[in-house]
């Protein structure tokens, strides 16, 4: 079974940065795509960054683009999410998931909380 673990979350002032990691296993082959969704509180989950399985593609939300980068270390099996000059409108559950899509998405992890303070 495909396990996913985020890990990284916490509390940042605005204009700081973090870097959320996703432990993943379980997958039957060594590439495989990966999502970072965000949820912030009283609103929808939204996909914010996505790796594809070759690493040669990746996908940035309009809000965060320029601010983030999605990473991968395949001998790790782990994908990064490097966030810089988070500001409130990053606060939220950060869930890592096996898919680009959220349709498409069959396993996610546990999420991580980043808070970012005014």
């Amino acid at each position: 079974d495909v396990q996913l673990q985020a890990s990284g979350g916490g509390l940042v002032q605005s204009g700081g940065s973090l870097r959320l990691s996703c432990a993943a296993s379980g997958f039957s082959g060594v590439d495989w795509a990966l999502g970072w969704f965000r949820q912030a509180p009283g609103k929808e989950r939204e996909g914010v960054s996505c790796i594809s399985r070759d690493d040669e593609n990746t996908y940035y939300s309009e809000s965060v683009k320029g601010r983030y980068t999605i990473s991968r270390d395949a001998a790790k099996k782990t994908v990064y999410l490097q966030m810089n000059s988070l500001d409130t409108g990053d606060t939220g559950t950060y869930y890592c998931a096996d898919a680009c899509r959220y349709s498409w998405v069959q396993n996610w992890g546990k999420g991580t909380l980043v808070t970012v303070s005014s």
